[in-house]
């Protein structure tokens, strides 16, 4: 059992490393949870351009850099970050034992927070 925060498969550690390597000025990728959807939460990559901010944690594995918002820690604690590829589409993919429900199209999720009973 791993007790990383947050785990990195190996296809998504070649996928960080790929879609980082797209902008020259980048130094990884953030994961963040935006407010979105009709069950609130969305997850989303985007380039992280300054690496000293010191809002984010960061994870890096294999030569990949993943930035995590301080903020959004709580949500994603033991999330499995993984890349699958299938016929029709490609993506990230996240396994987090936090989500406590997500939307009919899967697109967005809930949790509860920590402090509620």
């Amino acid at each position: 059992m791993s007790l990383d925060p947050v785990q990195i498969t190996d296809k998504a550690i070649e996928q960080i490393k790929a879609k980082t390597a797209l902008n020259k000025d980048a130094v990884g990728l953030r994961l963040t949870v935006a407010t979105t959807g009709c069950s609130g939460n969305s997850y989303k990559m985007e380039h992280v351009i300054d690496e000293t901010l010191d809002q984010d944690d960061k994870f890096e594995a294999g030569g990949a850099v993943l930035y995590i918002p301080k903020i959004h820690s709580w949500m994603l604690f033991g999330t499995v970050v993984d890349y699958e590829e299938g016929d029709l589409s490609a993506g990230f993919v996240f396994t987090n034992p936090n989500e406590a429900g997500r939307c009919g199209c899967g697109e967005s999720f809930t949790v509860d927070r920590p402090d509620k009973g």
